[in-house]
């Protein structure tokens, strides 16, 4: 684990969203449809995700419609935040 990338994405409420939400590729309208985020948010969230390599574009010449995916690192990341969040909630 990566943990500097870790804290990069907890360090954003939008970035984090995100990233749990590519659970399988999505175009930034899928996104932020899907978030209610705004579609600037969503894509200023994956243009920083992407830089840290944690998301890819999957169809980089594409103009409109790009799709995206975690990388494995954004995976793993996605799932240690999946698995914080569903501990805190059998805690309670």
């Amino acid at each position: 684990m990566d943990w500097q990338k870790y804290s990069f994405v907890v360090r954003s409420k939008n970035r984090k969203l995100v990233i749990l939400s590519l659970d399988r590729p999505k175009n930034p309208t899928q996104i932020s449809e899907e978030l209610s985020l705004s579609l600037p948010h969503v894509s200023r969230a994956l243009k920083e995700l992407e830089e840290m390599e944690l998301v890819k574009c999957l169809t980089p010449n594409e103009k409109l419609g790009r799709i995206y995916a975690r990388t494995e690192m954004g995976g793993e990341i996605a799932d240690l935040l999946k698995n914080l969040s569903d501990s805190n909630c059998n805690s309670r």
